[in-house]
């Protein structure tokens, strides 16, 4: 025997005692055989690991030696050599990790660390997993030998580049983990949410690294909990107690959903939950949640947990490394039994915990369980013992063999068409090359036996994605994984992320609806988020959109503005386009002002003609008959200028409207101002000796009227000179309209030209009033005052009236001013007269006239 040293060796078995962590890892080890093939001539596993506590982790084994047989099998790969293995059972624990790394490099049998007496068997790499701490402290002493090491379980960060080199890991980049994780958040649009993480490196990089980034893309944390962590028998206490803090905590939130993000023991903390809720003072609402779980994570349990409920975990989703059916392997299980494998080193264990039964014939070690036949079939067990069909750890381990017996096999070709003798070379090469592997396992691309293509980046990570997984519990402790989605490699295909959500089975507090977590409602369409104070970001009040704007999507954070030409809904969640409008002569409004136009028109003509049949009489007479026809056709003319307002504006209408208007009320006003100074100087002309009887007659009466009307034409002509009015339209005034309308121009203009007949108005009104005394049977002052009375009114109603309106209203407004101004004046003046000519005309007559004058005069004088 030669004793090399330096050279790695078998690793040694190490037994499981009781008292250690129950929990187990597992470290594996491949090896080559030379030349012939004893797969069964030593026995395949020489590790005792702890089956009896986790009897899910056996099909981890049975797929690192399905691998291997298929390889041994398969002539096309490694021919003329055969692989070999040995297990080792870290109990996640560091120094069982490093002893056994030692004992890598050390003569079979003994412990003695770089010695080594055996060139037969010649490891060429280590498997590890499935915990993230495994990986990394096995690195510590196999970079050192540049021994390849694969990792099946979590994506371990190594401390030093140089031992990245020879790490391998079947895991994708972990941060394609996040961005899975957050996608999968986004699409339920799950903004709520809680996070329960291990308390290690890996946990700690999850929360300092992705949770910012979820932060960002608007995902909140109601809480967030690490699991409690044992280092010795003495925290148990104080472990039990963050326990009971953490679950309570997750029971008082209002989240629905909650990520896990742990390693494979993780699950056994969860299993905890419901047996907490039987033995503790807290309600079960945990089950009022779907658990968001890692790819790290897998089916585990304590032994005594075997029989508990798994309902919690009903409708839960999970990412897992990409997988696919091995049928082959199903076919391998279903052969597998206690019998078949009496070489295997610890499937007695896992047979007696798995079948609840046992082989021993002392009736103290049976505890009372049935004796085990040995003939008993896995395929018996339910899901939560054992699973028939391949785990996504299972098919990174069966993968992880292949790679390395591809790559094994690409250098041992390159290397051996430099020698001729084959079997000694191959022990030479390994010895002297071995450092290479790692090299070509980055360079490697195979499909598997499935028809799967894998190959390693340049970081040492395997180019594969997630699949999601939705949990299916039946009432028999079996379960299902669903596979509902994936979420691929960018470098596979655009489009990332795919999910089925159809497919996926709620769990049953849901009702089999898509679960909402939210911090509160959604504001719908319509509303706007408000942040509330002293609450994350995710936790808002809804508040309506104001009128003119709308929000159309849920969770907006601002409405925006509808454009111009359009307006909100009464919903405020959607523009319709404005209708155009203006006081048409086909709606009720227009038809009623034209109708009264039309009627006072007919009235003032009716009035004129009746004026001028009775021209000789001296009621018509005595008030200056040529100020009573300008008068009654200004007040015709002003009824028809109202027309003006009435019909869609154009730009000549918007010039004559207001400048009309304007010139025509000065004439009526006008008229009557001269009509009440005609009463006055015709009173004062009765005096003896007065001078004034010379100013009598139409001259004055006609200056007055046109030096009025001159003022006023002049402001219309700077008016129109200067800013005329011009056709707009109003986009704002009335929400739902586009209303086109004159504008005015210069507005300073405007009610300059509407306080010159204000001026002339309280002229009149001031002169008639104090003329409304004198002696005169046909005087006129008192109707005028009168008429005045209500022309002023009016007039001083209508701007504050005009200001406050909006829209084709203000025309109706002005309108109505225009008719029921002149309205006033024509029934005030007129309708006197028209009654005495009418019902009593033994008044009109020149008799009555000088009677009347002197009763008159006489009461004057008393």
């Amino acid at each position: 025997m030669n004793c090399i040293v330096g050279d790695p060796v078998p690793i040694l078995h190490k037994y499981y005692q009781s008292g250690d962590v129950i929990v187990a890892g597992i470290l594996s080890q491949i090896y080559i055989f030379s030349n012939t093939i004893h797969f069964h001539e030593k026995p395949s596993i020489d590790l005792f690991y702890d089956a009896e506590a986790v009897t899910q982790l056996y099909q981890h084994v049975l797929s690192l030696v399905f691998a291997v047989k298929e390889i041994n099998e398969n002539p096309q790969i490694l021919p003329n050599l055969t692989l070999g293995f040995h297990i080792y059972n870290s109990h996640f624990i560091a120094s069982w990790t490093y002893h056994a790394s030692m004992e890598l490099f050390s003569t079979r049998g003994k412990f003695i660390p770089n010695y080594k007496c055996d060139t037969e068997n010649n490891p060429v790499s280590v498997i590890g997993g499935p915990n993230s701490e495994i990986c990394i402290h096995m690195a510590a002493i196999l970079s050192v030998y540049k021994i390849p090491q694969f990792t099946y379980g979590s994506a371990s960060e190594m401390n030093r580049k140089t031992q990245a080199i020879f790490h391998h890991q079947m895991f994708p980049d972990v941060h394609r983990q996040y961005d899975g994780i957050l996608q999968l958040l986004l699409h339920f649009q799950w903004t709520w949410i809680g996070v329960l993480y291990d308390n290690d490196n890996n946990g700690e990089r999850f929360v300092q690294d992705a949770l910012p980034i979820f932060s960002q893309k608007g995902i909140c944390f109601d809480y967030i909990e690490s699991f409690p962590v044992i280092t010795s028998v003495s925290d148990i206490d104080k472990m039990v107690k963050e326990g009971l803090n953490m679950y309570e905590v997750g029971t008082e939130s209002i989240a629905n959903v909650s990520i896990v993000y742990g390693e494979i023991e993780t699950m056994i903390f969860l299993r905890m939950f419901p047996t907490i809720s039987k033995y503790e003072d807290v309600s079960i609402k945990a089950k009022g949640r779907v658990f968001l779980m890692t790819a790290q994570m897998d089916f585990t349990s304590f032994p005594f947990q075997k029989n508990e409920d798994i309902d919690f975990i009903h409708g839960a989703l999970s990412l897992a490394i990409h997988s696919k059916e091995v049928l082959r392997f199903t076919e391998f299980l279903h052969l597998t039994n206690f019998t078949s494998k009496k070489e295997d080193g610890f499937i007695q264990v896992f047979w007696e915990e798995a079948f609840g039964c046992s082989f021993s014939r002392s009736m103290i070690d049976r505890q009372a369980r049935v004796s085990c036949t040995g003939g008993e079939k896995l395929e018996n067990l339910p899901a939560s013992v054992f699973e028939m069909s391949m785990t996504p750890h299972s098919y990174s381990i069966y993968n992880a063999v292949y790679s390395i017996a591809y790559a094994l096999n690409n250098l041992l070709s390159i290397k051996l068409k430099k020698t001729a003798s084959v079997h000694g070379a191959t022990q030479r090469l390994l010895a002297q090359h071995l450092w290479e592997l790692n090299h070509v396992v980055r360079s490697i691309s195979f499909n598997n036996s499935v028809g799967e293509t894998i190959f390693f980046n340049q970081n040492g990570e395997m180019e594969t994605g997630f699949d999601i997984i939705n949990w299916v519990i039946f009432p028999n402790l079996s379960f299902l994984r669903v596979k509902v989605g994936d979420i691929q490699p960018s470098s596979f295909t655009e489009k990332m992320f795919t999910i089925s959500e159809e497919t996926i089975i709620w769990p049953h507090w849901f009702n089999q609806t898509k679960p909402l977590s939210l911090c509160n409602d959604n504001c719908h369409p319509g509303y706007r988020k408000a942040k509330k104070e002293g609450k994350p970001f995710c936790c808002y009040d809804c508040l309506p959109c104001p009128d003119g704007k709308i929000s159309n999507q849920k969770d907006m954070d601002n409405c925006f503005q509808c454009p111009q030409v359009h307006y909100s809904n009464e919903e405020r969640d959607f523009c319709n386009p404005k209708y155009l409008t203006f006081l048409s002569y086909e709606e009720t409004l227009g038809i009623t002002f034209t109708s009264f136009i039309l009627s006072f028109s007919l009235i003032t003509i009716l009035l004129l003609w009746l004026f001028i049949e009775h021209n000789d009489t001296p009621i018509v007479k005595a008030n200056n008959e040529t100020l009573t026809y300008i008068l009654l056709i200004s007040l015709l003319l002003s009824f028809l200028c109202a027309l003006l307002f009435i019909g869609r504006p154009h730009q000549w209408t918007c010039l004559l409207r207001q400048t009309t208007f304007g010139i025509i009320f000065s004439v009526a006003v006008s008229s009557l101002l001269a009509k009440t100074i005609i009463v006055i100087l015709a009173f004062m002309a009765t005096k003896p000796g007065s001078r004034i009887r010379k100013w009598m007659g139409k001259r004055l009466a006609v200056s007055i009227v046109l030096s009025c009307v001159f003022i006023q034409t002049i402001i219309c002509i700077v008016w129109l000179s200067t800013s005329p009015p011009f056709l707009d339209a109003d986009m704002y005034s009335m929400p739902k309209e586009i209303v086109l309308i004159c504008n005015e121009g210069s507005t300073l203009m405007y009610y300059c030209a509407l306080g010159f007949i204000g001026t002339l108005a309280i002229i009149s009104f001031t002169v008639a009033f104090l003329a409304r005394k004198l002696p005169d049977t046909f005087n006129e002052a008192k109707f005028i005052t009168f008429s005045m009375l209500v022309f002023s009114s009016v007039w001083l109603t209508y701007v504050p009236t005009y200001l406050s309106t909006k829209g084709k209203y203000m025309v109706a407004v002005e309108i109505f001013s225009i008719l029921c101004s002149s309205g006033g004046l024509l029934a005030c003046i007129f309708f006197p007269k028209c009654y005495i000519m009418i019902m009593r005309p033994e008044l009109n007559s020149k008799e009555q006239l000088r009677r009347g004058i002197m009763e008159e005069f006489k009461i004057s004088h008393k």
